[in-house]
């Protein structure tokens, strides 16, 4: 068995590993997905916008503890950027701006719905 395992590994292995590496998980769905959702409070955000539907800068700064105004303002631009949420602002003094999902960002609750069980599911196996 540990022959087999420290053997060098085939020409097929190799052009498989090469091709996930170089041009299918680049190009992928599943790669452009992760694109739009990964940081570190991208998905936060989200699941928020869902759960309290409009939500205003301050709030979103209260409901996600330790995040920074200048990484919020980041995160808000490249969301809203990518469409997956909606930007409302209202012409008053003191400016007032609302955040929505948008109906591409509410497409992705269905996986932070999975991804949220399967964190249910496999903390508590710890």
């Amino acid at each position: 068995m540990k022959e087999k395992y420290n053997a060098a590994p085939s020409t097929d292995d190799n052009l498989y590993k090469t091709c996930l590496h170089k041009t299918c998980l680049e190009d992928s769905p599943f790669a452009y997905t992760l694109s739009l959702i990964s940081g570190k409070y991208k998905m936060s955000i989200l699941y928020c916008l869902f759960c309290f539907e409009v939500v205003r800068y301050n709030e979103m700064k209260r409901y996600l503890s330790g995040i920074s105004f200048k990484t919020l303002t980041n995160a808000l631009k490249e969301l809203e950027a990518d469409s997956l949420i909606q930007r409302k602002e209202y012409p008053q003094i003191p400016p007032k701006v609302e955040y929505s999902l948008s109906p591409r960002g509410q497409s992705l609750i269905p996986i932070l719905d999975a991804m949220c069980e399967w964190g249910k599911v496999n903390k508590e196996n710890l």
